[in-house]
């Protein structure tokens, strides 16, 4: 028997599919993570914007193309929101589990597509961190889940409707796969790990020393203002192998507009944990997300951002245009600005990242860096430094960590040779 388990959206929703991926391998499937012929297709989606949505609902009539004859599931945030967009696309989905509970899916397999299961949606009301089976891990590097849901409610975000409220993985369950795991990266991800909680008060401080003296290297996922204090950078400094990239989440360099957004800092407040960060890290990288075109952001307002984007130094920016996401307080307040203001910023903001990367980039010539080998194509080996800077190293490399040394900027990273 064939399966396919095809993945839209986060690093969480990577993760979670890693895990039914085990699982359906346990149950005697081969599984493919791409769209292709097989009798049973797992389809996690996203419902982050409106445009992640609409790709959800496509890629089932993708995977029925392959064989009309399938049995498919339909989990993760968009099935969660709109369930019976998915039962009505096609008769032929077998089930329908949302976002939570996402066992429910080797449930369903494991009893024969039996009665009752037909958009069956099962919510984790209360609150315990749902263990799934151990990831499958597909590359170099690995991902390691702790935290699901989200407590922060910004004003223009779905996710806390859909996945629920913040829970936690046990320190000891976590600090366990990350020791064990022999992938030579593990990111460390989350919904919001900037919240996690392992019990008995610890945090993500406290993970982090647990794990200190890991062979893999460490990187964490996407963080908050709020984590960066002084006891966890002092944390990380402790850390064998800590990879300094900073995914510092910022969404816009407008106070006013971070207001409206419910996110709960400033800009001066983003700025001074970048200065911690860089005075901890002398090579970090302070990578972020920034929603452009927000309802409540003037020229004034986008200019703050494109100002940010030189204060910070950011090693890269990901910008993307508002999406209203209906159910949230941005939906029922604000009328959308127009889609033509928002590109246009979109460009310009892109554009002020892309300088920013160069300089950033431009600052390793000649320096060493240690890679992490993903892939080797026309006579390049790639993959990433411990800063998250893609380096194509000449000639085929082992698939282990490797010390090079920076020459160029070339495409979306630096030419490096081995050392």
């Amino acid at each position: 028997m064939r399966a396919v388990v095809f993945t839209l959206g986060c690093k969480v929703n990577d993760v979670e599919s890693g895990s039914i991926i085990r699982g359906l391998e346990e149950l005697g499937y081969e599984v493919s993570r791409e769209i292709e012929n097989a009798d049973v297709y797992i389809i996690n989606t996203c419902a982050v914007t409106a445009e992640a949505e609409r790709k959800s609902r496509q890629t089932i009539g993708k995977a029925l193309k392959c064989n009309p004859h399938a049995k498919v599931i339909v989990c993760g945030c968009a099935s969660e929101k709109s369930p019976n967009a998915f039962l009505e696309k096609d008769a032929r989905v077998a089930a329908v589990v949302g976002a939570q509970r996402k066992n429910r899916v080797l449930e369903i397999v494991r009893s024969g597509f039996g009665e009752g299961f037909c958009g069956e949606q099962k919510q984790n009301a209360d609150g315990v961190y749902e263990e799934m089976p151990l990831p499958k891990c597909l590359k170099t590097r690995n991902f390691v889940k702790i935290q699901d849901g989200c407590n922060r409610f910004c004003s223009y975000c779905v996710i806390p409707y859909l996945r629920g409220r913040s829970r936690c993985r046990s320190l000891e369950s976590a600090a366990a796969e990350i020791l064990q795991g022999d992938a030579y990266e593990t990111v460390v991800t989350g919904i919001d790990i900037s919240d996690y909680k392992g019990g008995n008060g610890r945090d993500l401080a406290d993970l982090m020393l647990a794990v200190k003296d890991a062979e893999t290297r460490i990187r964490l996922g996407s963080m908050e203002v709020s984590l960066i204090t002084d006891r966890f950078l002092d944390a990380l400094k402790q850390v064998k192998n800590f990879a300094p990239q900073f995914h510092l989440s910022l969404q816009s360099g407008s106070n006013a507009v971070l207001k409206s957004m419910n996110r709960h800092y400033t800009r001066e407040e983003y700025l001074e944990k970048c200065a911690m960060i860089k005075a901890a890290f002398a090579n970090a990288a302070i990578t972020t997300d920034i929603i452009v075109g927000f309802p409540t952001e003037t020229e004034k307002d986008f200019e703050d951002s494109i100002r940010i984007v030189y204060e910070a130094g950011f090693a890269q920016i990901h910008a993307f245009p508002y999406s209203p996401r209906e159910g949230t307080n941005a939906y029922k307040k604000y009328k959308e600005l127009p889609f033509a203001v928002k590109k246009e910023r979109v460009e310009k903001l892109l554009q002020a990242g892309a300088e920013e990367k160069e300089k950033y980039l431009a600052s390793f010539i000649g320096k060493t860096l240690t890679v992490v080998p993903e892939h080797y194509i026309e006579g390049y080996t790639e993959g990433y430094s411990e800063n998250y800077i893609r380096c194509y190293v000449k000639g085929e490399t082992e698939k282990r960590p490797t010390r090079v040394r920076v020459e160029s900027i070339y495409k979306d990273g630096v030419i490096a040779e081995k050392e």
